[in-house]
């Protein structure tokens, strides 16, 4: 099982810093076109609007259809109802309808939590294209247009190194202009990613400064049309990258947990055989001291 986990790991790895940097400049490409074209301050779509009560939080769950992960799915459960316990609070302790979308089997542990699963998808073990979160994208930004929801977020886990995953918990909608957030799968410096934060604050000084920033974006036909365009393709973007970052999580975990378990196993072999050994030189010396006795009785 460890090897079969390496293998997949290594096929997970290599998807998720394949589109990565996509992602990221993705979303940040966006976020400065909706900047651009905010002009006297009004919203120029739905999906930037924000609510102005909060009375119902969307949250994606992506867990593993299978365990022997170690606390891969633990980790993620505990952040999804660290973070329902926050916006509760943060709601003056108003009561906040929560809604869940399961992806992966193991998000079945809401069930029964008292908050409503709305849908639950199938998670494929490899992801090969981002239609496989076009219907989960789709699901979530009409709830938000049609006001069935007030945010949503993604929890996932995010893929630092082969020995550690971070949980995470993401805003998608709605798309916030001016929020500090990190960047999908840099959540460490660790320059072996190929992205990090020194690489994008300095992207950032560079380019994107107030100050400093000379492009002049002309929009056709209308930035409304365009942002139409735009923000469902971004959302769905950073739905597959999530599901990549998870993906790549889940079977680096799963290899660390069945590594672990190799270690023991043969730990627990070593004292096994050495109180096998123990037990059987036991027997030899009883049945040699029998033999002894019964020799020594018939010369008498």
């Amino acid at each position: 099982m460890e090897m079969v986990a390496a293998t997949k790991m290594r096929k997970a790895i290599e998807a998720v810093l394949k589109t990565r940097t996509y992602a990221n400049l993705s979303w940040e490409t966006v976020l400065n076109i909706a900047m651009a074209s905010v002009g006297n301050g009004d919203v120029l779509h739905p999906l930037l609007q924000k609510k102005e009560k909060l009375e119902c939080v969307s949250i994606i769950v992506i867990t593993s259809n299978r365990g022997l992960c170690g606390g891969f799915n633990a980790a993620i459960i505990n952040k999804v109802k660290g973070s329902i316990r926050k916006h509760h609070k943060a709601n003056g302790g108003k009561d906040i309808r929560t809604e869940l979308v399961l992806i992966g089997k193991k998000g079945g542990a809401f069930v029964g939590s008292g908050h409503a699963i709305t849908a639950d998808f199938p998670k494929a073990d490899i992801v090969n294209q981002v239609a496989e979160v076009i219907p989960i994208a789709r699901m979530v930004i009409n709830d938000f247009l049609n006001n069935k929801c007030d945010k949503a977020m993604v929890a996932y886990t995010d893929y630092v190194s082969a020995s550690k995953q971070v949980p995470r918990i993401r805003q998608l909608l709605p798309i916030e202009l001016e929020k500090e957030d990190e960047f999908l799968g840099i959540v460490g410096t660790d320059t072996r990613l190929g992205l990090d934060k020194g690489f994008i604050e300095k992207k950032k000084e560079k380019h994107l400064q107030a100050d400093k920033f000379i492009y002049d974006y002309k929009f056709e036909p209308s930035p409304r049309a365009v942002l139409d365009e735009m923000l469902p393709r971004l959302i769905e973007v950073q739905l597959y990258q999530a599901l990549l970052e998870s993906n790549a999580s889940e079977h680096s975990a799963r290899m660390a947990a069945m590594h672990q378990a190799n270690e023991a196993a043969g730990e627990m072999i070593d004292e096994l055989t050495l109180f096998y050994n123990k037990t059987r030189q036991a027997g030899i010396t009883r049945e040699l001291a029998e033999i002894s006795a019964g020799a020594n009785a018939l010369e008498k």
